[in-house]
């Protein structure tokens, strides 16, 4: 696929911080998710839109991927010409890397956006500009992928948007790392982590998933993960939850986006 006429990257440099295996809770979501419309597609193309400072992540992608839909290719887009040239030799047949930002420097349109880490070092009166630009970049029935995790992918929360707008927020862990289930609330993406406060609906969703896994404790005898799906089921009457006991069992729990979407902005 031959990029667009080149232009000036949209977007501001970041840290660029990353590490192996940093993503695999997404990449296990997108890919049990979104994997049944990459193999639908006739294009399908997903984008590590900044990737870091090594191209570990889209490396994992495109690995992660074609175990669900083989035909996906993937192509890794940096804002920092030369991280752009040191993945490079990392390239290979469906994996290619190009310098750019949140234009997304493709002939075509993307089935797959994920932009990882990337919105946390913005300010938040931009999330709903850009999130609108890369919306409009996906291909019909497309998907965005946009969230935060700590360094070594033990803690995620990620929103999921279609090309019509957002969809829902996950949140995902390794169970054994968290003492409750707001300790996810650092790693809340940009759009919600100021709103982590009273009146907003994530606070409350936060507090009443709290006191769910408290109620749950009897269940800790069997394990971290039996707690968190005995929660996730009781939070389920009060709340808005999309997944079911599948994905509970994996430490994840998604929620529809309007009921956690801040009251103003």
């Amino acid at each position: 696929m031959a990029p667009r006429t080149p232009s000036r990257p949209v977007g501001t440099v970041t840290r660029g911080t990353t590490n192996p295996n940093r993503l695999r809770r997404m990449d296990r979501w997108i890919a049990a998710t979104h994997g049944a419309a990459l193999r639908r597609s006739p294009d399908p193309v997903a984008v590590d839109l900044g990737y870091g400072a090594a191209p570990w992540t889209a490396v994992e992608l495109l690995l992660r991927l074609r175990a669900a839909a083989p035909r996906t290719r993937v192509v890794g887009v940096e804002i920092e010409p030369a991280r752009v040239t040191a993945a490079k030799p990392y390239e290979r047949e469906g994996l290619t890397f190009r310098h750019g930002g949140f234009e997304v420097p493709l002939s075509g349109s993307p089935a797959l956006i994920r932009a990882a880490n990337v919105l946390r070092q913005y300010d938040e009166d931009q999330v709903a500009a850009v999130w609108e630009r890369l919306r409009a970049r996906l291909a019909p029935g497309g998907l965005l992928v946009e969230g935060t995790c700590d360094e070594i992918g033990r803690r995620h929360v990620w929103v999921a948007l279609g090309p019509e707008g957002p969809r829902s927020v996950t949140f995902a862990a390794r169970l054994g790392s968290l003492e409750r289930p707001s300790d996810l609330a650092e790693r809340l993406p940009k759009a919600l982590i100021h709103r982590n406060v009273p009146g907003e609906p994530v606070h409350a969703f936060l507090r009443d998933f709290d006191r769910a896994w408290a109620a749950a404790a009897p269940y800790a005898s069997y394990g971290a993960r039996q707690r968190w799906t005995r929660a996730a089921r009781d939070l389920r009457g009060d709340w808005p939850v999309l997944d079911g006991a599948s994905r509970w069992r994996q430490g994840e729990l998604t929620v529809r986006w309007e009921a956690l979407a801040p009251l103003t902005g």
